[in-house]
């Protein structure tokens, strides 16, 4: 039995969705946009120290672990 409370949400035509506004979802999507891009700076920053430290660049070092991995089995 469903909730009496909750309620669907309205059908909508194909990408409406992506041009009206939704303003029950603004904050929120907000939040995880900042942690989104937070999270990408300390992963490039990461890379960056990474690449500096070890010399070789990201490319190197996946490759690196790759074998790494595979060397294990």
């Amino acid at each position: 039995m469903t909730d009496p409370q909750f309620s669907y949400e309205p059908l909508e035509a194909f990408g409406e969705g992506l041009t009206k506004p939704r303003p029950w979802n603004v904050s929120a999507l907000q939040g995880v946009e900042r942690l989104n891009g937070r999270a990408a700076m300390v992963g490039f920053a990461a890379a960056v120290i990474i690449e500096w430290l070890s010399g070789k660049g990201i490319s190197a070092q996946l490759l690196a672990v790759v074998q790494w991995y595979l060397q294990l089995g």
